[in-house]
């Protein structure tokens, strides 16, 4: 009975989240006119040899180790991490960026965006970047820490900041790459763990998972607000190289 009782709290914990990533697509697009669209996703957990599990996984006996087949019956592995259900065996973003449909299927219809999570209601949301849409400053989770004490000692005002277990996102006002240019042509130098997500990027959003964990708010966008206030791309962008600079790990180092 208490093995009954824990699967049903455990289909009732999945259901619950599913419906959590639909709404949240709907309220990013409708309430804030941000363009979303499903993201790839994980592959789905292992069987056995014998069993598959759904997507075409299994587990190679004696390994313990997710395979799918691959072209003309090779197999894929997994390894100990998650794998990505994209058809690329080397994806180092599992679940984590378009496939299908691609970055230019986003949009803020919420008949098109109901439809998308009823049919995959595990797929993380993807924010596309750039436009009228948020851009984004993302990087190494230690150097984003660093970063948003210092603009709060500085007295900035933020605005949504994504995190994940390896790297955190600071949500701008839209760039263009020309004035990104100018404003990185001034700095001695940038580190290239920094990454800039502008027009034609993507960003993942909450409460998304990927093969780095669940996708979080490190600093929420206030509740009830028609669309989130967000600061210049020049207001944050000295902080954060000098965090990536100063923080062990966080400088040159690209880290996913």
């Amino acid at each position: 009975m208490r093995e009954i009782l824990g699967r049903r709290r455990r289909l009732r914990f999945r259901r619950k989240a599913r419906t959590a990533r639909q709404e949240a697509a709907v309220t990013f697009a409708v309430g804030w006119d941000w363009p979303v669209l499903p993201g790839v996703g994980l592959a789905e957990p292992a069987g056995t040899a014998e069993s598959p599990g759904r997507g075409g996984l299994w587990t190679r006996p004696g390994t313990g180790r997710a395979e799918r087949p691959g072209p003309g019956g090779a197999t894929r592995t997994g390894g100990d991490g998650p794998v990505c259900a994209c058809p690329d065996p080397g994806c180092v973003v599992p679940g984590a960026h378009p496939f299908d449909p691609g970055l230019l299927a986003a949009t803020t219809d919420e008949r098109m965006i109901r439809w998308w999570w009823t049919r995959r209601p595990d797929a993380p949301v993807l924010l596309a970047t750039g436009g009228r849409a948020p851009c984004a400053v993302s990087l190494p989770a230690p150097a984003g820490a660093h970063a948003l004490r210092d603009l709060d000692a500085m007295g900035m005002r933020l605005g949504p900041v994504v995190a994940t277990p390896t790297r955190w996102s600071i949500l701008v006002a839209p760039y263009g790459l020309e004035r990104l240019g100018e404003l990185l042509y001034a700095k001695d130098s940038v580190p290239s763990s920094l990454r800039f997500h502008g027009e034609g990027g993507y960003l993942l959003l909450p409460p998304s998972t990927a093969g780095t964990g669940q996708v979080r708010w490190e600093r929420a966008p206030l509740a009830g607000s028609a669309r989130p206030w967000l600061p210049d791309v020049e207001a944050v962008v000295d902080a954060l190289v000098a965090a990536s600079t100063a923080t062990p790990g966080g400088g040159s180092r690209l880290a996913y």
